[in-house]
């Protein structure tokens, strides 16, 4: 067993691509394809199949895959336990992340971490809600930033509420309203964000029982913004999204107030790694801050 072949190929699953695998570890692509293969002679199958857009896992290659990362995610959290026995501070997190976090938190709760914890390393994978419990579930991340509620089997330390605003163009009738009228929104070219990522703006609708008229379904926070400038639609936003930004919009408080609640959550506070168990408590500390 090849604690480094594992690591070899679970970063070409991640990547999607030899080549990129190669750049990023530093090695030769030969020698990227030179230790799949030797893996695949140790295990006695085919792990991915190649082709002109890159790799993709075989059924033998998936079946094995979360194995590998849990023997990967047990061997870093061994050298996490054997420092810590020594009085170290070391390791990686991984975290799953969305824009508005990424953006407007993590610099600021990573920088006081580093200032205590230098040697402690950060790897952060960008997505929406859903694919951020999939990561958590699937062990791809020590811990991971999302909207309340989750999954029932995630530990999860609520963090804070954002409230849900309205944007609409400078130029909209309703600019310069006190509040936005949620009765409106069935009368709205009604720009949405994408599946995964839509679940704070359903609920606000959901509640008030309206159904709108959905023009344009958009994955990105800030190109939804850039439509709604462009009097293509409205839409309703997290304010964390929306602060310190020059946007050109209006952002106008929801006739019923609305909030989305943010956590943190780990699969399993108790199989955390020390590094991650770090990271938590200095959360847990931040969210009072």
């Amino acid at each position: 067993m090849s604690i480094n072949k594992y690591e070899v190929f679970l970063k070409v699953v991640e990547l999607g691509s030899l080549t990129r695998a190669a750049d990023v570890l530093g090695f030769t692509q030969s020698g990227i394809s030179h230790t799949i293969s030797s893996l695949e002679m140790e295990f006695g199958f085919t792990l991915l199949i190649r082709n002109r857009s890159g790799v993709k896992l075989t059924v033998n290659g998936e079946q094995v895959l979360h194995p590998i990362r849990e023997i990967l995610k047990w061997n870093e959290q061994l050298k996490q336990e054997v420092a810590d026995i020594h009085g170290l501070e070391v390791g990686t997190i991984t975290i799953g992340t969305f824009t508005s976090v990424s953006v407007h938190w993590l610099p600021d709760m990573i920088k006081q971490f580093r200032k205590e914890y230098p040697y402690i390393e950060f790897k952060l994978m960008e997505g929406g809600y859903l694919e951020i419990e999939q990561w958590l579930e699937a062990g791809v991340i020590d811990c991971g930033f999302i909207s309340l509620p989750t999954r029932e089997k995630f530990e999860v330390i609520p963090l804070k509420k954002d409230r849900m605003l309205a944007i609409v163009a400078k130029d909209h009738p309703l600019s310069s309203a006190p509040h936005f009228p949620l009765a409106q929104l069935a009368h709205e070219d009604f720009i949405m964000p994408k599946t995964g990522s839509d679940y704070d703006v359903r609920r606000v609708l959901e509640k008030a029982r309206i159904k709108p008229n959905i023009k344009f379904s958009a994955g990105d926070d800030y190109a939804i913004i850039a439509m709604v400038e462009k009097g293509l639609g409205i839409s309703i936003l997290p304010e964390l999204v929306l602060a310190r930004q020059n946007h050109q919009v209006v952002m106008l408080e929801l006739e019923e107030r609305s909030f989305r609640s943010l956590g943190i959550a780990v699969h399993s506070m108790k199989h955390a790694s020390p590094a991650a168990k770090r990271f938590l408590k200095h959360v847990e500390g931040w969210r009072g801050a």
